[in-house]
């Protein structure tokens, strides 16, 4: 591995696409935190896609509409929206698409790869250190300071990283959701460290590119 400080960041072009496509391109790709002065980094094995107001399962859902927690989503493409879960945990997802349109894919999974030590701090030495989507934000230090933050600059950064064969790609349902679960919109790489919860099921296709 190189130097972290080499890494390129990805181009706001990446993020300006369907928010399917964004959430398996992601996959492979690098994320750096610099939150608090230390570094840590890994590789995003794990994406689930929330589209916008024609998903029933989005936090920009036609019910919700835009709202004080959600206004993120709404654009530019490329910045972090926030939000804790259950009031407890921290979540981070990449706006995609177009502004004004609603999208984001949700950050479920990370390979760890660097400052492994501040991961294991913030996580209170819990394992695994970022598998899953609160973990994952925990094991980052992210938090609502980073509300709305794009992801091209420090503390936190995606970064270009490896591209994902689609032979490793599995496809399935969203998990933790009680409306359109069933959708293929979440991407996973097979065997991956990070991964929430390898699914035992055959991969369903994939969403149109």
């Amino acid at each position: 591995m190189g130097r972290l400080s080499d890494l390129r960041p990805l181009p706001v072009e990446t993020f300006d696409r369907p928010v399917e496509v964004v959430a398996r391109s992601l996959l492979g790709a690098w994320i750096v935190s610099s939150i608090g002065r230390v570094t840590c980094a890994g590789i995003i094995v794990e994406t689930e896609a929330y589209g916008g107001p024609d998903d029933p399962a989005s936090h920009a859902s036609t019910r919700a509409g835009i709202t004080r927690r959600n206004r993120a989503m709404f654009g530019p493409p490329g910045r972090a929206y926030v939000y804790r879960s259950y009031g407890v945990h921290w979540c981070l997802n990449v706006v995609t698409g177009p502004e004004g349109r609603g999208e984001a894919v949700l950050l479920r999974g990370l390979a760890p790869i660097a400052g492994l030590d501040v991961m294991a701090s913030r996580r209170g030495g819990r394992s695994p250190l970022a598998a899953g989507p609160g973990r994952l934000a925990q094991a980052l230090g992210v938090d609502d300071a980073l509300y709305g933050h794009p992801l091209d600059q420090v503390p936190l950064v995606l970064a270009e990283g490896w591209a994902v064969s689609e032979r490793d790609v599995v496809v399935t349902g969203r998990i933790g959701v009680s409306t359109a679960a069933d959708w293929p919109l979440r991407f996973y790489v097979a065997g991956a460290s990070g991964v929430s919860a390898p699914s035992s099921r055959p991969s369903l296709p994939e969403p149109p590119v």
